[in-house]
C-alpha cells in the first residue's frame, strides 16, 4: 500500500505502521511540503521508515492544474500545451527538466504522464491534463516523457487505465461510465497505454470507470478482466500496477476501504493508494490505513487473496525497487542548483505559447 501524510513531517504513530506492516511507499500532497529543503529532508525520512527496504517517494507532478510542487519548483504549463506544439524535442526537454528537479528533492515516483485521450470536450476531470485528442500523439508525448524521466531514475506512471479521456464524471464524485465496445477501447484508448509498454514504463494506474463492454459489475480497479485480462495479460504490461486513491468516491460510495483495497489487488493491482485528505483527527487517518493493510493481511491469511498472486505483486514491486531505488537519494542541498532554473523556466515559457 501506498498511504499518505497528515502535515509536513512523519509522526511517530505513521512511522510505527510503516515498519509493522512494511508499507510499501507514501504520497506527497500540498499538505505535506512547504520548501525544496525540506521535501528532500521529508523524502529521506520516508525512504528509510522500512529498514532495509526503501520506500517510494511518490508525486502527483504532472503541470498544469495537477502540480503538488509550486514555485520555487518550475510551474509547469498543462500537457495539451505539448500536444500542440508538435515538437519532440520539446517533450523531451520538458521530461529531462521534470525528472531533474523531481530527483533533486529525493522523488522517486511520478504519477505521470497521462494517456487519457481527452475525446469528450464535457469531461470536467481530464481536460488539458491529456496532451491530446489524437491517440497517437498521447501516445508519442507519453512515451517521451516516460523515457526521459526513467532515464533520471525517476520511475514514471501512466494513467488511468483503461481511458478516462471520454467520460462526463468526475470519478472523485460519482462513478464514470465509458459506454464504448472492446474494440473502440483497442482501437482508441488503449493506443498510448500499449506505447508506454513498449518504452518500459515502470508503473500503471487504473480508472475508477465503469467499462459495461468489459465488465458490467465492477469499476475496472476492481475488474479481473480488465486489470488482469486486457493489462496484464493482452498487453502484456510487466510492471506494477497501482489503484487510484481508495477514497475517491467512484470506489467509496460503493464499497469500503478495506473491501476496496482487497477486491484491487484480487483483480490484478500490486498496490493500492489511501490518499486520504488533511484530517485534524490524526489517528482516524492512521486507522483508515491500517483498516487497509489488516483487510489485505485477512484476505491472503483466508484465501480470498490468492497467495499466488500476493506473491506476484511483491515480486514486481521488488523488481522495480531494484531498478530504481538502487541507488542513494541526493544530498538535500541538490536541490539549490536544479529546482526552478532559468534554463527550466525557458522551457515552461515555450510550452505556454502553445496554450
Amino acid at each position: 500500500m501506498f498511504g499518505s501524510l497528515s502535515g509536513p513531517s512523519v509522526s511517530p504513530g505513521f512511522a510505527a505502521l510503516a515498519r509493522e506492516f512494511g508499507l510499501g511507499g507514501v504520497t506527497l500532497f500540498r499538505r505535506n511540503i512547504e520548501e525544496p529543503m525540506q521535501v528532500a529532508e521529508l523524502a529521506r525520512e520516508i525512504r528509510g521508515l522500512v529498514p532495509g527496504t526503501p520506500l517510494w517517494v511518490a508525486i502527483d507532478q504532472e503541470g498544469g492544474r495537477v502540480a503538488r510542487l509550486r514555485a520555487p519548483f518550475t510551474e509547469w504549463p498543462p500537457m495539451a500545451t505539448l500536444g500542440r506544439s508538435g515538437d519532440p524535442e520539446l517533450c523531451r526537454r520538458f521530461g529531462r527538466a521534470l525528472a531533474a528537479e523531481l530527483a533533486a528533492v529525493g522523488v522517486t515516483l511520478d504519477y505521470a504522464p497521462v494517456l487519457d485521450v481527452h475525446t469528450n470536450a464535457a469531461n470536467p476531470i481530464i481536460g488539458d491534463r491529456a496532451f491530446s485528442h489524437d491517440p497517437d500523439v498521447v501516445a508519442a508525448c507519453g512515451t517521451m516523457v516516460i523515457e526521459e524521466l526513467q532515464r533520471a531514475g525517476v520511475a514514471a506512471c501512466g494513467k488511468h487505465f483503461p481511458g478516462h479521456g471520454d467520460t462526463a464524471v468526475d470519478s472523485h464524485l460519482a462513478l464514470p461510465v465509458v459506454e464504448h465496445p472492446p474494440d473502440r477501447i483497442r482501437r482508441v484508448e488503449c493506443v498510448p497505454f500499449r506505447a508506454a509498454i513498449a518504452a518500459k514504463v515502470a508503473f500503471m494506474m487504473t480508472a475508477h470507470v465503469l467499462v459495461p463492454s468489459m465488465d458490467a459489475a465492477l469499476p475496472a480497479t476492481l475488474s479481473r478482466p480488465i486489470v488482469d485480462g486486457l493489462l496484464r495479460h493482452e498487453l502484456g504490461f510487466e510492471g506494477v500496477i497501482l489503484s487510484d486513491d481508495l477514497e475517491m468516491r467512484a470506489l467509496a460510495d460503493g464499497w469500503p476501504l478495506g473491501e476496496a483495497a482487497v477486491q484491487s489487488i484480487a483483480a490484478g493491482c500490486d498496490g493500492v493508494l489511501l490518499c486520504r485528505a488533511l484530517s485534524e483527527a490524526r489517528d482516524r487517518d492512521l486507522d483508515a490505513h491500517a483498516e487497509v493493510l489488516e483487510a489485505l493481511v485477512h484476505a491472503v491469511e483466508d484465501g480470498r487473496i490468492p497467495y499466488a498472486r500476493f506473491d506476484d505483486a511483491l515480486v514486481r514491486q521488488r523488481q522495480a525497487r531494484e531498478t530504481f531505488l538502487r541507488t542513494a537519494p541526493p544530498p538535500p542541498r541538490t536541490w539549490r542548483t536544479v529546482v526552478g532554473t532559468e534554463a527550466h523556466r525557458r522551457i515552461a515559457d515555450e510550452m505556454r505559447r502553445h496554450a
